[in-house]
């Protein structure tokens, strides 16, 4: 062993006894390799069930860190993962490599990989993960020392079960404080994609919130990632062995809100032919999700107010009580102390259901979290699509970080899916490396991902059928109103002259829900 090397891995051991957050401890970890084993590009991925979670790159584009690679759509990665032993691939082996396009050169370019070796990180037998080593010249790895690197390889392993460790006992610190003042127990846990301080927070409270069973109101733009939240915080709560049931408030005519939140019996109203649960008994001993509750009616509204109060449901129809143990967490994207000023919300329920609000930031708010869910959208479309490599344009990547983006998450993700079929469509072949440009995502001249406009000189050469075009326009159309009206899919169904159940099924065939 060099001198070098001996002082790098001297120094991964010593880290493993410092305090540290995992961010630092496995960019620290991978500095160790790259200064022992000099490589264009460097990754440690976590496993997490079939997936594989990079938790420090470098050399990588940096959306490489929002992807998540499936294990079995990775023969490289799986066969990593499964080896005992470090595993070279030869320069010409027909297997794709996971990271094709996403290598950084010195121009700023992404290239091709052309060396590619990795290890699996065992400990007690178990892979937790993979450290892969990438190099844009073959044969570069031909000098490597094994009995080194497997030494580097143990030291790797060894910091991922640190990590977790000290991550278990952290979150078993404050769960230990929150039972204590909260007598209720905690269950497992899931992530949010993003590094934003706001993030952070976010999910910081998130999580410190899951256990206490108190209701939740999540509040934020459409499109930011309420349900997603919402889920979160049931995983993370005592009743994650139960089921979350969903219920979007804004389709429920009120003629079948009370039906669908309490159940009915046989024969309470035309069509009744059966006795029916309502979401409130499918979610006893869960959670209820009541997304878009500021679109209740006021009667519902005080139905919903009763059964929070005394944990009692009575189907329609029926005389008899039905006790319920249901923790409710609700979202919305109004202003609900206006709407309980404006008469619109009982003062009562919001009272209820915000005993702790959360605020999902805005898209625009999030910095470089655009980069990282980009990369998480790009490789699940890669995956739909059946393509070797997608990788975002510079010029793309400046856009995607300077847009706006009044549709947020949703917004981003269903302006990747487009421009990713725009890229499809003119690509020579599948196999190759496709590179997103702001041409494909829709941001040259006048065309932004969501364009106002009745665009007729392109229309008159459009050559899809009639029905598609029409599709197109009525997407546009629904788009300009729901920015119109802020969100406000009630608002925005009324300026449109459409029912709102009708208006949130029209959403839900165009994809915009």
């Amino acid at each position: 062993m060099t001198t070098n090397a001996f002082h790098n891995l001297a120094a991964a051991v010593a880290d493993l006894s410092k305090a540290m957050t995992p961010e630092v401890r496995y960019t620290r970890l991978l500095d160790a390799f790259r200064n022992s084993f000099p490589c264009d590009a460097i990754a440690l991925l976590e496993r997490d069930g079939e997936v594989l979670i990079p938790r420090a790159v470098a050399g990588l584009s940096r959306d490489t860190l929002g992807r998540r690679f499936v294990i079995h759509d990775q023969p490289r990665l799986a066969q990593i993962l499964h080896s005992a032993d470090p595993i070279r691939f030869p320069a010409d082996s027909a297997l794709p490599d996971p990271y094709d396009g996403l290598v950084e050169h010195e121009t700023g370019d992404s290239l091709y990989v052309h060396d590619c070796m990795g290890a699996s990180l065992y400990v007690d037998g178990q892979p937790l993960g993979v450290v892969t080593l990438d190099a844009l010249r073959p044969g570069h790895f031909d000098e490597i020392d094994y009995g080194v690197f497997q030494a580097f390889v143990a030291v790797a392993a060894a910091t991922v079960r640190a990590a977790g460790w000290i991550q278990r006992l952290e979150a078993q610190l404050e769960r230990h404080h929150l039972i204590q003042r909260l007598n209720v127990q905690d269950g497992s846990g899931e992530e949010l994609i993003g590094q934003s301080l706001v993030m952070q927070q976010l999910q910081h409270e998130a999580e410190t919130v899951a256990p206490s069973d108190l209701p939740v109101l999540i509040l934020g733009e459409t499109g930011v990632g309420k349900e997603l939240v919402a889920r979160l915080i049931h995983r993370h709560s005592s009743r994650a062995r139960e089921p979350m049931v969903y219920i979007n408030c804004a389709a429920l005519p009120e003629s079948i809100a009370e039906s669908e939140l309490f159940g009915h019996v046989k024969g309470a109203f035309s069509g009744a032919s059966d006795d029916r649960m309502g979401k409130f008994e499918l979610a006893h001993e869960g959670t209820l999700f009541l997304d878009e509750v500021g679109e209740l009616p006021l009667p519902v509204q005080a139905k919903l107010l009763r059964a929070l109060q005394n944990g009692e449901i009575q189907r329609v129809g029926s005389d008899a009580h039905h006790r319920v143990d249901v923790r409710v967490i609700a979202a919305t994207n109004r202003d609900l102390k206006k709407e309980v000023t404006d008469g619109r919300f009982r003062a009562d329920l919001y009272h209820r259901l915000s005993v702790y609000p959360l605020l999902v930031p805005p898209l625009r708010e999030r910095g470089e979290d655009v980069l990282l869910l980009a990369g998480y959208f790009i490789e699940r479309n890669q995956r739909r699509l059946g393509l070797r490599a997608v990788r975002l344009g510079r010029g793309a990547r400046q856009w995607l970080t300077q847009y706006n983006w009044p549709g947020n998450v949703r917004e981003l993700d269903h302006t990747l899916s487009r421009a990713m079929i725009r890229a499809l469509s003119v690509a020579s072949r599948r196999d190759r490396v496709i590179e997103l440009t702001t041409q494909h995502i829709g941001a040259d001249g006048a065309r932004m991902p969501h364009s106002d406009g009745a665009h007729i000189a392109e229309a008159v050469n459009d050559q899809r059928p009639l029905s598609e075009v029409l599709d197109q326009t009525r997407r546009e159309i629904i788009q300009a109103r729901l920015r119109a009206h802020h969100g406000n899919r009630a608002a925005a169904a009324r300026s449109l002259g459409l029912d709102r159940g009708n208006f949130h099924r029209l959403l839900k065939r165009m994809g915009l829900n």
